[in-house]
């Protein structure tokens, strides 16, 4: 439980009350409501009471609940993870469109395998603060499911010739060992 003293103190001085005022008020040590007032420390519930009985606020009004914090927290973490299988699912589809499709050409999988330097380099240019196997893991993770089906499903030479493992294989290298590319080519992006 965490107490929001801002509201306490507010409260305090709109009563035009002094911390000794409020202390006695209370009926609590004047010690007590300057360290509730400092955040020093979080006061039993029924000092709490006192405190708000004598500033004439509800409880419920100084008590920040932290089960709000950490359903924001879960919220977000739901998001991300719905978020990155759909960005790891959208890029599993353009590289399987661009080189194992049936109207593929030479040109898409040229394309396929330029896209598959530049869009993991991009990824890695704007997350260098991540660590390599966790930029893997959430923007990679993807690659190596594809990699792993189309082989069980269609055999390997398929996914080699067709240039689709090529481009996986390229995919995470990048991702995983992109920030020593990154670090040689933009050494000022490290001291900010």
């Amino acid at each position: 439980m965490r107490i929001n003293t801002d509201k306490i103190i507010a409260a305090r001085i709109k009563k035009g009350l002094t911390q000794e005022d409020l202390a006695q008020q209370a009926k609590v040590n004047l010690r007590t409501v300057q360290r509730v007032e400092k955040s020093e420390t979080n006061p039993r519930e029924i000092t709490l009471n006192l405190i708000c009985n004598a500033l004439e606020m509800e409880i419920d009004d100084v008590i920040v609940r932290e089960k709000s914090v950490m359903e924001n927290r879960i919220i977000s973490k739901v998001v991300e993870i719905i978020f990155l299988t759909l960005l790891n699912m959208i890029l599993m589809m353009i590289f399987g469109y661009l080189t194992i499709d049936i109207n593929a050409q030479i040109n898409s999988v040229i394309g396929g395998l330029l896209l598959s330097i530049f869009l993991p380099f991009f990824i890695v240019f704007f997350t260098q603060r991540m660590g390599s196997l966790e930029r893997l893991l959430k923007f990679g993770s993807g690659f190596i499911v594809y990699f792993f089906l189309f082989l069980f499903l269609h055999g390997f030479p398929k996914g080699f010739v067709s240039g689709l493992y090529p481009c996986l294989l390229i995919c995470v290298t990048v991702l995983y060992f992109g920030d020593v590319l990154t670090k040689h080519l933009a050494p000022t992006r490290e001291k900010e």
